[in-house]
Formats: structure tokens, C-alpha cells, sequence
């Protein structure tokens, strides 16, 4: 199918691109950007009328529940949720059931979403076999089978020997190792250590739990030559840990998630389980240190951490609920926030959510490599289209995923996706009428 995308303003974070002009695209391409292409005959026009258009966003962190966690979200549910959020691309973590440590689940997995054909799907594998921190599983059949990266998901690896281990064969293959830095034991708690938490009564997760973590891998990275993604970043001294990281020479980038970039630990409130969630949300001068480093560069890439959880799982003690919340459809609407709280130029706050997090997957990628997360003619055809001036505010009856659970519920975000673009197919429209 030819499309041809007019009349809206296109931005691109890779290039600093930032003009007016159509957008064409033949075969799944862009086949010119800006530009009038002669002769060319669209069988589709999509009006992008006070829009801007970017590259389709790429989430580092969403998982789809599919296998073993249907009843909380499924294939369809979550990747139009994806859609209507602009993400193009998303990475999904191994923690499935049964865990993603065999090629021929890998292999499934993404067959389903490319029959889908509503966003392309990266999935992680497992680092350890069954994600339980003993064997290491087989990466070379795993990354054949489309993995990008080895990760233990939510599950802390408290040997440090087989961690070793992991990071010297990976470094062997240049594979990626993604891990969420926190010590096993240290790490148990349901909130941030502090006052509030001891008010509360409730189990604290102290920030040393994340620093430990951050100090062993980083040494293992210099006697290995690991390149180490680390995922969800949430106090201000694993960040400075980080900054130094990267000033050392290490192979080391990180990510945050949208709900420790805007909220606190008083947004638990009367123990709202909504705001239950891993990491921990954290006190203000720790979201205000992960804020800077977003916009330095310190961080990489912003992430919805999407988990859509059942509603029975979220209807218990603040203690007992399960962790997690949805982030695909509010990934876009957050990262516009973030730039208008903070003066942050749009053009970084769009970088963290496309080319940012797609340099993260680096040559992981294949030939996707050169295009995705960027707007490049010739490349691939992934592209979010969005209304700036448009508003809207999160409730569970506006949200396509099947987990209805977010801290944000209530608040009114800013920009709406009117289109979602993948491979030239347009997988999402809203027309303005509907916002």
C-alpha cells in the first residue's frame, strides 16, 4: 500500500530534523520526507492538520502477559494498547509463564505479534534458566530465535559468581545483559525506606539496595568487558553511580520509568495500591536527580514499564497488591509533561522515546539498525502521529489495555495519538472528533 502523510509537522530527534512538507511511503518505506515524489499515487491519505510526526516510539520495558498471565493482559490487548500510544516498538521482559529461556517460546512469541502487525516485538531473554539464578541459559539458540538481550526481569541474581559467568560469555558475543540493579535481600520491601514508610508501616527498600547492585556490576563490567543495559533507574545515588559509570569508559546505558520520573512516595497516599510498584517510588530529590539526568543525557531512555495487572490482584492491602501498573497509552503524554514542567526542549523529550532507546538496542537490531526510532527515507516506514494541542484524562474506560490500573488515574495529560504507523500499515487512527 502507498500512503502519503500531509500537511503536518515533522520531527525527527536523530537528526534535528524539524520541517513541514509530506511524508510518502511505498512497501513498508519512507520513500521521501518533505518532499512532492512525481507520479506517486497514494491508495491512502492520512491528514496530519496540526499534528507533529515522529518516529513510532520504542518502549524498553512492557510486558504483554502472553504465556501464562492471560487473565492480566492479553497478545491483542496489549499491543493495541501499544498502538494507540504510538509505540511502534517494544521490548518485553523473559518473566512469562513458561519463562522465555527456550528458543521455541521465543520463536512463538514472535509469530504471534507479527500476525499481529501492530507493533514489533523484541523480547529478552532469560539469563538463568527458569530465571532462578543457578544455570545459565543457551544465548546463541536465544538470540537465533530473535532475542535481544539477557535479562533477569524482577528477579534479583544473588549469586555474584554466576552473574560473573553470565557477563563473560555474553561479553564473548557481544550480547547485551539488562538488569534491574538491586541487592536480593535488601530488596524485599513494598516501599522506599524513609519516614513515610515507617508511618506506614510498611517493609522499606533502602536506595543502598540499588547502589550495592550498581557497585557489583559495574566491577564486574571492568574485569569482563560486559555491555550492561540497567533497567528502571530510581534514586539519586544510583544515578551519580551511573554518571561516573559512563565518564569511566563503561558499556553501560539505563533507563527510567515514566512512574519514578513523575511521582513520589506521597503519591501512595492512604495506601493506594495503584502505586504499587517495583522500583519503589522514591522521595523528591531522588525524582528530581532522575529528571536532571534525563535531560543531561545520563539516562538513555524513558520507559512506560507497562504491567497490566488484574483487578483482583490490585484490590488488596498495599502490602499484599501486586506490582505493577499500565504505561503504554500515557508513555507519549508523560514524556510531553516532563518537557513543559521542566522547560525540557521537545526535541530531548521526543529523543528519549524513539531514537534514544532504539541506539540502546544498537546493532541488536539487524538491519533495523539504521532506521528505527528515526525518520529516514528509505527506512522504514514506523512512524506516531500526534496532536499536541489535544488533552485528555486517564481513566480506565479510555485505556485499551487490558490492565485498567494507573497511578495517573485522574490526571489530565497532554498530546494525543490521531495514527500509529508500523512497517507502512497503519495500525492505530483516531480522528479529532473522537479525542
Amino acid at each position: 500500500m502507498k500512503t502519503l502523510i500531509q500537511h503536518g509537522r515533522t520531527i525527527d530527534p536523530a537528526s534535528g530534523l524539524d520541517t513541514t512538507g509530506p511524508i510518502a511511503i511505498a512497501a513498508g518505506r519512507i520513500i521521501a520526507i518533505g518532499r512532492d515524489v512525481p507520479d506517486f499515487q497514494p491508495d491512502r491519505v492520512v491528514d496530519a492538520s496540526g499534528c507533529i510526526v515522529l518516529p513510532g516510539l520504542v518502549d524498553l520495558c512492557a510486558r504483554l502477559r502472553e504465556p501464562g498471565y492471560e487473565h492480566e493482559g492479553m497478545m491483542e490487548s496489549e499491543m493495541a494498547a501499544a498502538a494507540a500510544g504510538g509505540v511502534t516498538s517494544l521490548v518485553c521482559p523473559p518473566d512469562t509463564d513458561p519463562v522465555l529461556d527456550e528458543s521455541g517460546l521465543v520463536q512463538m512469541l514472535k509469530f504471534r505479534a507479527k500476525k499481529n502487525h501492530q507493533s514489533r516485538l523484541f523480547p529478552l531473554g532469560a539469563l538463568t534458566r527458569g530465571l532462578k539464578g543457578e544455570v545459565l541459559t543457551e544465548m546463541v539458540e536465544l538470540t537465533e530465535a530473535g532475542c535481544i538481550g539477557f535479562s533477569q526481569a524482577e528477579v534479583a541474581l544473588g549469586n555474584t559468581q554466576v552473574l560473573q559467568r553470565a557477563l563473560q560469555y555474553a561479553a564473548t558475543f557481544d550480547y547485551a545483559v539488562w538488569l534491574r540493579p538491586q541487592e536480593l535481600h535488601l530488596g524485599k520491601g513494598v516501599a522506599a525506606s524513609g519516614a513515610l514508610a515507617t508511618r506506614m508501616g510498611l517493609s522499606g527498600v533502602p536506595v543502598i539496595a540499588e547502589t550495592i547492585a550498581l557497585h557489583t556490576i559495574f566491577e564486574l563490567m571492568k574485569t569482563t568487558g560486559a555491555r550492561v543495559h540497567l533497567c528502571r533507574i530510581s534514586s539519586a545515588a544510583g544515578i551519580a553511580l551511573v554518571r561516573q559509570a559512563k565518564a569511566d569508559g563503561l558499556r553501560v546505558s539505563c533507563d527510567v520509568s515514566i512512574n519514578s520520573l513523575h511521582l513520589t512516595e506521597a503519591d501512595i497516599g492512604y495506601f493506594d495500591s495503584r502505586a504499587r510498584l517495583s522500583p519503589p517510588l522514591r522521595q523528591q530529590r531522588d525524582r528530581d536527580a532522575l529528571r536532571a539526568a534525563l535531560a543531561d543525557g545520563t539516562i538513555d531512555a524513558l520507559v512506560s514499564d507497562h504491567t497490566p495487572v488484574e483487578a483482583d490482584a490490585k484490590a488488596l492491602p498495599f502490602a499484599e497488591a501486586e506490582p505493577g501498573a499500565t504505561g503504554l497509552e500515557l508513555l507519549l503524554s508523560l514524556a510531553l509533561k516532563w518537557s513543559q514542567d521542566d522547560g525540557v526542549p521537545l526535541q530531548r523529550a521526543l529523543a528519549a522515546v524513539t531514537c534514544a532507546p532504539a541506539a540502546v538496542l544498537g546493532s541488536s537490531l539487524g538491519t533495523l539498525q539504521a532506521s528505527l526510532g528515526q525518520l529516514v527515507e528509505g527506512g522504514v516506514a514506523d512512524l506516531c502521529i500526534f496532536d499536541p494541542a489535544a488533552s485528555w484524562t486517564v481513566a480506565a474506560d479510555t485505556l485499551r489495555s487490558q490492565g485498567k490500573h494507573t497511578p495517573f488515574s485522574g490526571y489530565e495529560l497532554p498530546g494525543r495519538v490521531r495514527c500509529a504507523v508500523v512497517a507502512g500499515h497503519v495500525a492505530f487512527e483516531s480522528h479529532r472528533d473522537a479525542l
